[in-house]
Formats: structure tokens, C-alpha cells, sequence
């Protein structure tokens, strides 16, 4: 499977209000559960538009994104001051073993879900830290979001980070995406 990167030049597009029909900012808070002192990363995080809806309630939040024109982005439209910029690939992490409380990725894990990224996750979350993933499904419609041949099912990313040494917590298939949140 190919991994592509979204479109710099269409970044107008991910501040779409419309995008919460998909994930909306209270299901994602309830999933990632942030304490006020935890440090948790966006992985994927674009101009920040969910990355906006964890800030406030997290001690120190890093929009990890592997395009510094998002992050340009991001800065352009104000970030909260929780939010620290990184630029780096999921599957090479700037982060201390065991540093992050929790992480999480909206409409991105198609674009990363590969052994290396996975293993980075399963260093960087401390023991009892927890992922979600909410991403495009292979069983939608291919009306939104990448194409289907780029998609993975909620089985692909359930036995992906069990692999690595994640517990599964929760998972469900909805209409057009899934969500999946597990624990180190």
C-alpha cells in the first residue's frame, strides 16, 4: 500500500466545520481523555483543527506533522499555548521513551500505519498511556477521505497494535470511518 501525505495547497479544507459529522470534538476529548497535566501528541495534525479541541484540556500538547507548510499553516491561524510544533515522521519520533501520557490521530493513520510508526508509538507511550485512532474505513463509501485502496479496517488497526503491545479498549465501525482506542 502506497502512503501519500494530504495536499498543502488544499489545507483550507481541514478547517471544515463539516469534518465533525465524521469525529466530532466530543467524542475525540472522550476517547483521548487528557488530565490537565498530561502530555499527549496529534499525530497527522494538519492546521490543527482537532489539535485545537484537545489543547485546552492537556498540560502540553505536540501537532506532530511530517509537512512544516501545515504547521505554517496552524501558526498563521493561532494556536493555543499548550501546542508545541514538531515536524517529524511518525515513524521517527522526537520524543523521550515513555513520554507521552497519550496520542491520537484523526483521518491520518492511512497515511503512517506501517510496522516502524507503530513500534515509535509503542515507545513514546508511557505504560497505561492511550492511542485513538479515528480514520477513513475500507468498508465506506469512498465519497470522503482517501481512496478506498489506501483504507484500512478497524481489524487491520486492532491487530496492528495489539502487535506491537497495545491492548484494545474500544473499537467501532461507523458509516464511513473507525475508531479505535487502546493502551500501552
Amino acid at each position: 500500500m502506497g502512503f501519500h501525505t494530504f495536499d498543502a495547497d488544499r489545507a483550507d479544507a481541514l478547517e471544515d466545520a463539516g469534518r465533525y459529522r465524521f469525529c466530532s470534538r466530543e467524542e475525540l476529548l472522550a476517547a483521548v481523555d487528557p488530565a490537565s497535566d498530561d502530555v499527549v501528541a496529534d499525530i497527522g495534525s494538519g492546521t490543527g483543527f482537532y489539535t485545537d479541541e484537545i489543547a485546552p484540556f492537556a498540560g502540553h500538547l505536540y501537532a506532530v506533522d511530517v509537512q512544516a507548510e501545515m504547521h505554517e499553516r496552524y501558526r498563521d491561524k493561532g494556536a493555543p499555548d499548550a501546542v508545541e510544533f514538531v515536524t517529524a515522521e511518525a515513524s521517527s519520533l522526537p520524543f523521550e521513551d515513555d513520554e507521552l501520557d497519550a496520542a491520537f490521530s484523526t483521518m491520518t493513520y492511512h497515511e503512517f500505519a506501517e510496522d516502524a510508526a507503530l513500534d515509535e508509538l509503542a515507545r513514546v507511550i508511557r505504560p497505561g498511556g492511550r492511542v485513538v485512532t479515528v480514520d477513513w474505513s475500507r468498508s465506506g463509501s469512498g465519497s470522503d477521505g482517501p481512496p478506498m485502496d489506501e483504507r484500512f479496517g478497524l481489524g487491520d488497526a486492532v491487530g496492528a497494535f495489539e502487535d506491537v503491545g497495545f491492548t484494545t479498549v474500544e473499537g467501532k465501525t461507523r458509516k464511513e470511518t473507525f475508531v479505535h482506542i487502546c493502551t500501552r
